[in-house]
């Protein structure tokens, strides 16, 4: 494990950006291998600290992956609790809402959507284009896919993958979750999915008005809920509370702007004033305690390595 900075961590897709937000008052730590193979990147990655992220593919674009090792308490995709073991088929429809816990580990392939959609009907099953047949969170145990991508982790961190290893994985994946029968997805409760519904809400709100300040009650009629059920609904979801919540996505935000910004266009009152952080001497404590520097030494780093 190193300490990353946010926004190289949120670029780990190359192919579109990951908006993370962390959830424990503590630097970004992980452990990154990565390269680009045979028209496909390849990537295993391990988290220290807990993380909310949402993504969305570009079109022409699939995820492939196997979830190692996971915090089952603290992880899950779109509300739906995530385990160790499971297969996961990103294909491009729409945005991927996901929570990580600290210490998970997660092996995946990027692949262009034509070359997964060859696969598919060579095994004659078209129409996977559309994501139609297969499943975002596989629920059936597949043992020899689990053991392939174990591998695959393998190999990625010796950077020993052969001209043949993107067509096998295609294969062992299109094989497994798509073709020994109908898929199986993973489903959460009734009042899981009430809880992820009242999250979402609540936090598209606080993106909307990142700017000023939101009370709580504004959280709550834009959820449809009262404080308490609020409350549960964050606890449960990233085990923080709702303002604790808005704090940590105020930073990500100031962060992953200060990384992108020019110093000599941008200043760093005027990005901590955009994210809604009006107490500069508080965001600047904060932020080092977060993201161990100075949102001073982010903005001239950020512009040194855009320039």
């Amino acid at each position: 494990m190193k300490s990353f900075d946010l926004a190289a961590l949120g670029s780990t897709l190359r192919v579109c950006h990951v908006e993370l937000v962390l959830l424990d008052d503590q630097p970004p730590t992980a452990a990154v291998t990565s390269f680009v193979h045979d028209q496909a990147l390849l990537c295993t990655f391990q988290i220290g600290a807990r993380a909310r992220g949402r993504f969305v593919l570009p079109l022409d674009w699939c995820l492939l992956g196997c979830l190692q090792s996971v915090d089952a308490e603290a992880s899950w995709c779109h509300g739906v609790p995530l385990t160790s073991g499971n297969i996961i088929s990103v294909m491009p429809e729409g945005v991927t809402e996901f929570a990580l816990g600290a210490g998970s580990k997660v092996t995946f392939v990027l692949v262009p959507l034509k070359r997964f959609e060859e696969r598919a009907n060579a095994a004659r099953l078209g129409g996977l284009g559309e994501g139609g047949n297969v499943p975002l969170v596989s629920g059936r145990t597949h043992v020899p896919l689990q053991a392939y991508y174990e591998g695959l982790h393998e190999r990625i961190c010796e950077g020993e993958i052969s001209g043949d290893e993107i067509d096998a994985m295609l294969e062992a994946h299109v094989r497994e979750i798509v073709a020994n029968g109908s898929p199986e997805r993973v489903s959460c409760s009734r009042s899981r999915r009430a809880r992820y519904l009242i999250f979402r809400r609540a936090e598209d709100m606080m993106y909307a008005n990142l700017r000023r300040h939101i009370y709580m009650q504004e959280l709550c009629d834009a959820a449809g809920v009262s404080e308490r059920a609020l409350r549960y609904a964050f606890e449960e979801l990233v085990g923080i509370s709702p303002v604790r919540y808005l704090s940590m996505l105020r930073l990500c935000e100031a962060c992953r702007s200060l990384s992108n910004a020019d110093a000599g266009r941008k200043s760093v009152k005027s990005i901590a004033l955009s994210c809604g952080l009006w107490d500069l001497s508080r965001f600047a404590d904060n932020y080092r305690r977060v993201f161990g520097e100075l949102p001073s030494e982010t903005l001239m780093r950020g512009t040194y390595s855009n320039s």
